[in-house]
């Protein structure tokens, strides 16, 4: 799955311009989720186990240098209906910024780095798909550092992750 260029109709389109990291990656998918959130739960609730430790990894890791654990990927602490997410709440490993049906935007942040994650939900006469963007903005030296080591993963993790979709 190829990375495509960053989308110009998304919420965070206005964070592109000074970013340390961007990108974005979709997958055809039919049947189409209802929306950009069940796209999403269905997603994390699908990450492969690969990464999952990864992820487990990275939090041993980062522990050390007195960052956040994030806990896995794949794991959403609370099932609840979709209905019921609302902004602000976190939702696996990000906090809802906001909700529509074709668009979710969830973020995190931490003293190193922001992480915005867009979900977008694509239902054109040419494309039902489901599109991840990615926007990272570095606050000191440990992020850049730290996004040396992510920045590869996650090139490799977003379009895996993105691709249970679908199958």
């Amino acid at each position: 799955m190829p990375e495509q260029a960053l989308p110009l109709d998304s919420v965070i389109c206005a964070t592109y311009h000074n970013a340390d990291f961007a990108d974005s990656h979709w997958v055809a998918v039919n049947p189409l989720p209802d929306s950009a959130l069940a796209a999403f739960v269905q997603m994390v609730q699908q990450t492969p186990a690969w990464v999952n430790a990864m992820m487990s990894l990275r939090n041993r890791v980062v522990k050390l240098l007195g960052l956040k654990d994030l806990g896995a990927l794949g794991n959403l602490e609370q099932q609840k209906p979709l209905a019921d997410y609302q902004v602000g709440e976190r939702l696996g490993i990000f906090t809802i910024v906001s909700i529509a049906q074709n668009e979710l935007v969830l973020s995190d942040v931490d003293k190193h780095l922001r992480v915005q994650l867009a979900v977008q939900r694509i239902a054109t006469a040419e494309r039902r798909a489901i599109a991840i963007t990615t926007v990272v903005h570095q606050h000191n030296w440990l992020g850049r550092v730290y996004m040396l080591f992510v920045g590869p993963m996650h090139k490799l993790i977003a379009p895996a992750t993105l691709a249970k979709l679908g199958q």
